[in-house]
Parts: C-alpha cells; sequence; structure tokens
C-alpha cells in the first residue's frame, strides 16, 4: 500500500474538525441552566438530570442522545422538540411552550410525560411508551390518534 502525504490549509482542517466534533457523543452528569451554554451545538448524552426550563428558548440548543434521570424544558417558547433525546428514563415536562406537534419528541420515557398548555392539535409524534401519567391537557387537540401505545399510569386530557 503506497501512502501519500496531503497538506491542508486551515479551512479544510477547520471543516474536518467540526465534521468530527458533530459525530462525537459527549457524556455528562447533568446539564441546567448553569452549564448549558457550554454543549450548545453538540451531541450529548446525560446521565442524570437536563433543566432548562424559563429561559425563554425557543429551540433546544443542544442535540440530546439520551438522558437517564428526567428531562425540563417547560416554560420556554419552543415551537418544536428537534434535538430531544430518543430515551428519558424518568420524568419529560415540554408544557408551557408553543409546541404545534410532538414531531422529535422522545420514543420511550420511563416516567410521567406532561405536554399540557401547549398549541397542539394532534398527538403524533407522542412517545411510543410512557411509564407513569401522560398530561396532554389544555391544547387545541382534534383527537387522541397518535398517542401513546403505552400508557403505565393515567391519561389526562
Amino acid at each position: 500500500m503506497k501512502k501519500v502525504l496531503v497538506e491542508l490549509n486551515e479551512r479544510e482542517v477547520a471543516k474536518i474538525k467540526r465534521i468530527l466534533n458533530e459525530n462525537e457523543v459527549i457524556v455528562v452528569d447533568n446539564i441546567n441552566e448553569d452549564n448549558y451554554e457550554e454543549y450548545i451545538g453538540k451531541t450529548v448524552k446525560v446521565t442524570g438530570d437536563v433543566v432548562l426550563t424559563n429561559l425563554g428558548l425557543t429551540k433546544l440548543p443542544i442535540n440530546f442522545t439520551e438522558v437517564g434521570g428526567s428531562f425540563y424544558c417547560f416554560k420556554n417558547k419552543l415551537s418544536s422538540l428537534e434535538g430531544a433525546p430518543e430515551k428519558v428514563g424518568r420524568d419529560f415536562y415540554c408544557s408551557f411552550n408553543e409546541l404545534s406537534s410532538l414531531e422529535g419528541a422522545p420514543k420511550l420515557v420511563g416516567g410521567e410525560y406532561s405536554c399540557q398548555r401547549n398549541a397542539l392539535t394532534s398527538l403524533e409524534g407522542s412517545p411510543k411508551f410512557v411509564g407513569r401519567d401522560f398530561d396532554c391537557r389544555d391544547n387545541k387537540l382534534k383527537s387522541f390518534e397518535g398517542g401513546p401505545e403505552f400508557i403505565g399510569g393515567g391519561f389526562i386530557s
């Protein structure tokens, strides 16, 4: 096999680093209002809780893969759940936002799931599994189609 030495300019090196960083998953204990800014634009797995409440966020600034504890993003101005984790070990609260869809929501939530007081007209995009209560009250729902396949507690509407 023949080896070739390739010289890259600074822009090319930066582009390669950006691509490598986009695919890197950082593992952290917790994310909250005090430390979330250092993870903006990164892909993160959180072993504990995520608390991003009442920050005026219009979108999730971090791409979450999985959260072992609870995920709280209520009382913001979120219009999308893009970047939300696929799996949450405990509770997921996205209440009091401006969500019109649950697309991007976790597929598995081990505890409670609360999406109350948004602008939802459908439950499409809901988790498949919710371990405890599913709370979707105070929305503009036209039907409950697309809701979770399994709810371990109550369905609150």
